[in-house]
């Protein structure tokens, strides 16, 4: 039977997590190793200064006092690494995942970490807390995941998959879509707490959109499910062309000169490309 590995980053008592595990159970053997305490925004932070430790909940079932990125290599790298899963699912999540956002997710970042390994991946997020909205969530879920297991994906290529807060029959269907710009209006706020001292909370006010249309934004805020493949090439492709005129401009041998640096700075910036 094939294995399937869930993780998330809201915890592993987080109902988003069950609804999921659930929902994925007639494809295989579901294997749940997820964070003891919920890991927002943590990205792909990995926990490198302290030992990690895995707890047995119950059968398949594990917490890690870490990050989602360690539950996948804790699981990969060594408990089930003779025996690989064949998909790895990342979810549901309190909250979509859209747009600029994915860069410092923890549930996008838990199947990024798979997909590193080779294994197709996918994130799922739900904007909606409702054990209905779950149950939909874990559906498309578990048809996205199928058709997954069927077909592949292409290389080094993961899937964001965040379902609209609305109800079943609301669901207008699903929609390929690209990221997104995602930026905040507003983004800290300042308040005085009780003994007097300042304070700071990243918060503000959410503004979104598009990079290319259809994207994420555009599909939930018409009550459709949007699927983006994401992968983790940054490189700016358009740009290399571009800056590829600067090397020479940019070597210590004649910009320092250009920008008039003295002879000693000049035999410093030397010695450090030795």
């Amino acid at each position: 039977m094939k294995k399937i590995l869930v993780t998330n980053d809201d915890g592993i008592d987080a109902p988003g997590l069950r609804a999921l595990a659930q929902a994925l159970k007639p494809l295989g053997e579901i294997w749940v190793v997820a964070p003891e305490k919920p890991q927002n925004a943590v990205g792909r932070c990995m926990t490198l200064h302290k030992p990690l430790r895995l707890r047995k909940e119950k059968k398949w079932w594990y917490a890690v006092n870490g990050t989602p990125a360690d539950c996948i290599t804790l699981t990969l790298a060594h408990l089930l690494k003779d025996a690989l899963p064949k998909l790895v699912v990342s979810g549901i999540n309190n909250g979509w995942n859209l747009g600029d956002d994915v860069t410092n997710s923890g549930t996008v970042s838990g199947a990024l970490e798979g997909m590193l390994y080779g294994i197709p991946s996918m994130a799922v997020s739900l904007e909606g807390t409702l054990k209905s909205q779950y149950a939909m969530a874990g559906e498309v879920a578990v048809t996205i995941a199928w058709q997954i297991l069927k077909n592949g994906l292409p290389p080094h290529t993961i899937l964001n998959v965040n379902v609209p807060g609305c109800t079943n029959a609301q669901l207008a269907g699903l929609q390929i879509t690209s990221l997104s710009q995602r930026r905040y209006h507003n983004p800290v706020v300042e308040n005085i707490d009780p003994r007097g001292n300042r304070y700071f909370w990243i918060a503000g006010e959410r503004i979104s959109w598009s990079r290319r249309s259809p994207s994420d934004y555009e599909a939930v805020s018409n009550n459709l499910v949007s699927i983006t493949p994401l992968h983790l090439d940054l490189t700016d492709y358009s740009a290399l062309t571009k800056l590829k005129s600067w090397e020479q401009d940019l070597s210590f041998s004649t910009s320092y000169k250009k920008i008039g640096v003295n002879k000693k700075m000049s035999r410093t910036a030397k010695d450090w490309t030795k």
